[in-house]
């Protein structure tokens, strides 16, 4: 681009500001220089612009800055008079000539025009990183990641650093997967998350923000943190979208798009998408049993191959309105729609004490699934001067329906399953926020969270007319009303800043089993203090250290008393008397910049109380001689984990970007599991464990000739030790190769998911009288091709850049200053 080069202004300033500094020490004091650069025509904020300021009687004499997140900047001179020049990619740049500075100045608000002629002469793109590493957060952007084309929000996640994503696609954070997870800022309440993230496209998201140790302003809720899910909505002027077509083996295709038209006042936004997935899967799992004096009693081989297939449709549509020049208005509603089979076939294969092969049964789990949700939401921004002074309103209302039904056909029976599921949410929040002076912030606000969930669950046997098994059937009734308050104060005190923050959660749950008359309230309510403190060591390094405290409620499939029965044999089935788990959270970081470096590091701690644990445990039946094993979660006694992580960017040329994540962290768990199984036996079982365990992910991103982008990046999950076995270490390696034609307005994208198709997820089991080996492949090896189209839009990301943050990316957790 003709106007604008970021790397020469920056390379500019160093010098000025090296020679600067071989004159010596200043003869008087340096006084500062401040201002806010946004968008004339938005009015948004501009992230990272560039100031220039230049001493007209001494050249040398250089200074300048970068605006942050708030378009802010923050500049040291001496007295004397200046020419200053401010730019950004895409706007005519904006020149101040013989400003005079002799005491303390702000500049005010500078409003940046657009440039048109500049955006028809880009060549050359500015990018973002593909991971930003911010002192609160790691903040993902999704749109320069060719891995995920064609994918999902499962296969964004498990490039995330400090994400994982297991092969049945269960999400942890940091090894743990007590957290929360958010998509706009607003809780996703699926019993299956899982799953529901796995059938929504990754060609919806923009970003991904990682919280490790949320303030006071997020809900206590989740932890070991919160993973924030932020979908696209465009901002570019005038008419403008992308189209997304892609296909891929096994078999996979979808067409999707978004399309939006801003004008002065509005912004119509919408996106839509189809897409037909086919995932093939398989495990198995290898058990020796043993007789009460030790020795063998026979073996059991059961292999396991699966197939999935979904059709899904997702639309969201909306308008954005400017009420005024400091007030925004955004209205959305989003539809999603998806249909599926799933075939589960479990060979047994018995053989006796000797290994001799004693004869095979099948169990064939063929099923149907469908889902379809609605949701609304409202956003209200006032903004009541342009120094952060503001109040954000928020209101959404949900509904979703889950259907699944399944035929269990064998070799000596057949059951027939049902999973109805109904599920209401309405959540409304206010956050107001009040700078006080120069470098102060106050907050305060309100979340309320109104849920309704019916889950009815029943399995029939094989007589004529079928009935329902009693053990195996209920409904679940699942009611739950959370208000929350918070306040929190943050300050800037020479380098320090801090953030003092406390939440109160009031929390009314009902959990209801209406086939067995089982009626349970669940009311508690809880302070949950929050302290952040950061060091400015310098303007590429910081030093932090915050605490906070935690609340992780039981969800999802931890709490469905329905009961997966595709085995009969091994079984899994949620517990819905969970308490909730809390834990307190210490976090030490250091962040340090270089020019292509910029490397975090931290370590924590969190202890927690009345964790949940999976556990394994004989139900005292058998089917064919083999003991019946039920896998369900419990309250376990105290967890305490103390761990390192880091992550590192290097560009060491213009054209190759490296980002890794390595983590290492050990677990201690203590307590006991005592149950009655159905032969009114009491079972104890002592489940004190400590293990060492590590996970690191390394991602490349290289330009080729002809301008070919190749993207590779490799993950690789530790082994780990359980109260009863261990998981085995895992690998896994994607690529992608990337393309741009038709003068930057389509793109050709070629991926492989798990190039070795390694992704296996192995453990063996250790019980009284049984050792068991098993594995589980939810998706085998993948290939993907994508195109992109764009029209009226210029591929780069300034649209990142200009666009208004949500209440829930202002300011959350930040230092003030």
């Amino acid at each position: 681009m003709k106007k604008f080069n970021l790397t020469l202004v920056l390379l500019f300033l160093f010098l000025g500001l090296s020679n600067f500094a071989q004159q010596g020490p200043p003869t008087f004091n340096k006084i500062k220089v401040s201002g806010k650069i946004v968008d004339k025509t938005s009015n948004q904020p501009l992230e990272y612009a560039t100031i220039a300021l230049k001493n007209i009687k001494n050249p040398k004499a250089v200074s300048g800055g970068i605006t942050n997140g708030k378009g802010e900047f923050e500049a040291d001179v001496i007295p004397g008079e200046y020419d200053i020049t401010i730019e950004f990619i895409s706007f005519k740049p904006l020149e101040i000539k013989g400003k005079n500075i002799t005491e303390k100045t702000s500049l005010g608000t500078i409003r940046l025009e657009d440039d048109a002629s500049q955006l028809d002469e880009v060549i050359v793109r500015a990018e973002k990183s593909s991971v930003e590493i911010k002192l609160d957060k790691k903040v993902y952007n999704v749109g320069q990641d060719m891995m995920v084309k064609g994918g999902t929000v499962s296969d964004v996640l498990d490039n995330v650093p400090s994400v994982s994503v297991d092969t049945e696609g269960n999400v942890s954070l940091r090894g743990s997967d007590n957290i929360r997870i958010l998509i706009d800022g607003r809780p996703s309440y699926a019993v299956n998350i899982a799953e529901a993230l796995r059938q929504l496209p990754a060609d919806a998201v923009d970003k991904v923000e990682i919280i490790t140790n949320p303030s006071a302003r997020y809900d206590a809720e989740g932890g070991s943190g919160i993973i924030n899910i932020v979908l696209k909505k465009g901002k570019n002027q005038g008419f403008n979208g992308t189209i997304i077509a892609s296909t891929g083996i096994p078999e996979t295709y979808g067409l999707s798009g978004n399309v939006n038209y801003k004008t002065e006042k509005l912004n119509y936004f919408t996106n839509a998408g189809y897409n037909h997935r086919t995932n093939e899967g398989g495990g198995k799992t290898n058990s020796e049993y043993f007789n009460e004096d030790g020795s063998i009693k026979n073996f059991l081989d059961e292999d396991r191959e699966t197939e999935r297939t979904r059709d899904g449709f997702n639309g969201r549509a909306g308008v954005e309105w400017t009420v005024a020049p400091n007030t925004y208005w955004t209205n959305a509603i989003n539809y999603e729609k998806n249909t599926g089979e799933d075939n589960d076939l479990v060979n047994y294969n018995n053989y006796d004490a000797s290994h001799n092969f004693t004869g095979s049964t099948y169990r064939l789990n063929t099923g149907e699934t469908g889902s379809e949700n609605t949701s609304f939401t409202s956003n209200l921004i006032k903004n009541f001067n342009d120094k952060g002074h503001k109040l954000t309103v928020d209101a959404s209302i949900s509904r979703n329906t889950d259907d699944n039904q399944s035929i269990i056909t064998g070799s000596d029976n057949y059951n027939n399953t049902l999973n109805n599921q109904v599920q209401k949410q309405g959540q409304l929040q206010a956050d107001y926020v009040l700078p006080i002076g120069e470098g102060s912030q106050f907050e305060a606000g309100y979340k309320g969270n109104f849920g309704d969930l019916n889950n009815e669950y029943y399995v029939l046997d094989d007589q004529d007319p079928p009935v329902k098994i009693k053990d195996l059937s209920n409904t679940l009734e699942y009611k739950e009303i959370i208000n929350a308050l918070y306040t929190q104060y943050g300050f800037k005190k020479n380098k320090f800043s801090y953030l003092f923050g406390l939440r109160w959660e009031d929390t009314n749950v009902e959990v209801n089993l209406l086939e067995t008359n089982e009626y349970n309230t669940k009311k508690y309510n809880n302070f949950f203090p929050s302290a952040f403190i950061s060091y400015e060591i310098s303007d590429q390094s910081n030093f932090t250290t915050s605490y906070s405290k935690r609340l992780t409620r039981p969800r999802g499939r931890f709490m469905n008393p329905a009961v997966n029965y595709s085995s009969n044999v091994n079984i899994f089935q949620g517990n819905p008397d969970l308490d909730p788990s809390l834990t307190d959270k210490f976090d030490i970081g250091y962040i340090k910049r270089w020019e292509k470096v910029t490397f975090n590091t931290s370590a924590y701690f969190e202890d927690t109380k009345d964790v949940f644990s999976f556990v394994r445990s004989p139900t005292g039946d058998e089917v064919n001689g083999i003991p019946v094993i039920k896998s369900q979660p419990i309250n376990l006694g105290k967890e305490q984990k103390f761990g390192f992580e880091f992550t590192l960017n290097y560009t060491p040329f213009k054209i190759w970007k490296i980002n890794s994540n390595f983590n290492l962290y050990n677990v201690k768990t203590t307590g006991e599991h005592s149950y009655t199984d159905n032969n009114d036996e009491l079972v104890v079982q002592n489940l004190d464990n400590q293990a060492t365990s590590w996970f690191a992910r390394i991602n490349s991103k290289l330009t080729l000739p002809y301008k070919i982008d190749w993207q590779l990046n490799a993950t690789y999950n530790g082994e780990q030790k359980t109260a009863q076995g261990k998981n085995l270490g895992q690998f896994g390696m994607n690529t992608a190769f990337s393309k741009d034609v038709m003068k930057e307005k389509g793109t050709i994208a070629f991926n492989i998911s798990d190039i070795f198709n390694t992704r296996i997820m192995r453990s063996y089991t250790y019980l009284e009288n049984q050792t068991s080996y098993g594995e589980m492949q939810f998706r085998k090896r993948q290939f993907n091709l994508s195109f992109t189209y764009r029209f009226n839009k210029p591929k780069n990301d300034r649209e990142k850049n200009a666009q208004p943050k949500k209440p829930q990316d202002d300011n959350n957790g930040d230092f003030p200053g």
